[in-house]
């Protein structure tokens, strides 16, 4: 055993005052509001989080299957790590912050949920009133787990993974909670404006896709911009557990049991279905081959441009959000790829730009106060929130990269990359003998 360094020597006493400090103030968390438990609701919500925790295992395999063979390990653990990083800080203060009392639409108290602080099996009259308060946190604790794991494809295979460590905990308390109060919280400015965003369009995909072109920007280029994707077959498991577990996180959205729950199904599956075949078709349109990557390229940014819509649009209309959603962000992505931008897999094009097609068009088409019922008001406030989200979630993510550069290098070593982070960072290898395959400039990488 060799001797640690006095960093993580801090770090680990940090984590383990934090567990006397939560062992010693928290209790059983009990059943005491007079609203009664509706069991059908109770039983779909266990499910639907279970669903979208899912959704982050299978955005790693999505994720890793892109990359060179030499990053794959790093890559999936990118992903997989935020399951554990969010989780102690949604319970410690994250989830506070995003539904705590409400500071001015702002952000929510620290203090009222501190640790859970009065999150127990009971009903919530503004937030869960069929189900356990519990339940709520830990569904929308999932989505906290998965919008920075989302973030890791644009800066794939040369960030340094302590430095990756820092932003992520950064960005989750700093964009992802004031955003959730803004857009989720009864009190939040964004929602009081009328901005609909069913399951986090908005929250979710916005900030990510714009934290990701903060972070291609600030990490600038890779020494190698192109290679040949290490696991085609891990692309489409990887697709496949999304798809799976992005009807929890949709239909989930409805926080119950009931229809708007069956019509956000219907419509994810709708909209992914259209903007998969949409992706392939365009691409033989324009010349190039169809390909069980650009397949699921397709079906993803389907699922990304429905989610603010999904509780909120016909089945028809989201089969044209799913084909629009396509169209723009292949063409995105196209554009992308001549310019400097070493935004790995993708991320903004198609969850950034995917976004804002799903947020624009739920201002056309959400039932009763989109564009096409004659109503702009939805639809104006719609636009403006773009802008808003825009420059916060872009703005604020580059001075978290330049906070985080600060503490410590963000960057691999060149030496480091031309290893490939798999054993510069980890020490593991997916190779398990003979030379690394040959560079050559593939496919579109994309990301989820």
């Amino acid at each position: 055993m060799s001797k640690p360094k006095a960093r993580w020597i801090v770090i680990f006493v940090v984590l383990a005052a934090l567990q006397l400090l939560v062992l010693f103030n928290s209790s059983n968390p009990e059943a005491t509001s007079v609203l009664s438990i509706d069991k059908a609701d109770t039983a779909w919500m266990i499910v639907a989080t279970a669903f979208v925790l899912f959704m982050t295992p299978g955005l790693s395999f999505f994720y890793g299957g892109m990359v060179s063979v030499k990053n794959v390990i790093s890559t999936m653990l990118q992903s997989f790590i935020a399951l554990g990083v969010i989780s102690l800080l949604w319970y410690l203060v994250g989830f506070s912050l995003a539904f705590g009392e409400s500071w001015h639409g702002l952000i929510g108290d620290p203090t009222t949920f501190f640790a859970f602080k009065n999150v127990g099996l009971s009903p919530h009259p503004a937030f869960s009133p069929t189900f356990p308060f519990l339940l709520f946190a830990l569904f929308q604790l999932k989505f906290a787990i998965i919008t920075p794991a989302l973030i890791t494809g644009s800066f794939a295979e040369r960030v340094k993974f302590t430095s990756y460590l820092i932003f992520i905990c950064l960005f989750s308390l700093l964009i992802y909670c004031p955003l959730a109060h803004w857009t989720w919280h009864p009190d939040g400015f964004l929602r009081k404006w009328g901005v609909l965003d069913f399951a986090g369009g908005t929250v979710v995909h916005m900030s990510a896709g714009f934290a990701a072109l903060a972070g291609a920007f600030i990490l600038g280029k890779r020494e190698q911009k192109y290679h040949q994707p290490a696991n085609i077959p891990f692309i489409i498991l990887g697709t496949g557990m999304l798809w799976f577990g992005w009807f929890g996180f949709n239909a989930g959205s409805a926080l119950a049991a009931n229809g708007q729950a069956v019509q956000a199904f219907a419509t994810t599956n709708f909209a992914s279905a259209s903007a998969m075949i949409t992706w392939v078709l365009f691409d033989a349109l324009v010349g190039r081959k169809i390909s069980a990557m650009g397949a699921c390229i397709g079906a993803v940014v389907g699922l990304v441009a429905i989610t603010p819509a999904a509780g909120f649009v016909n089945l028809g209309q989201s089969i044209f959000i799913g084909f629009a959603a396509a169209i723009i962000s292949n063409l995105a992505v196209y554009y992308k790829q001549r310019t400097s931008l070493d935004d790995t897999l993708d991320v903004f094009p198609c969850h950034g730009v995917g976004g804002i097609v799903g947020m624009v068009l739920t201002g056309v088409f959400a039932k009763d106060v989109g564009l096409v019922y004659g109503q702009f008001e939805t639809f104006k406030y719609h636009l403006l929130a773009l802008v808003i989200v825009g420059v916060f979630t872009f703005g604020g993510s580059f001075l978290i990269f330049k906070l985080t550069g600060l503490i410590t290098r963000l960057r691999v070593s060149t030496d480091e990359e031309r290893l490939g982070l798999d054993l510069s960072q980890h020490s593991e290898t997916l190779q398990t003998e003979g030379p690394q395959a040959p560079v050559s400039k593939g496919k579109m990488g994309v990301a989820a």
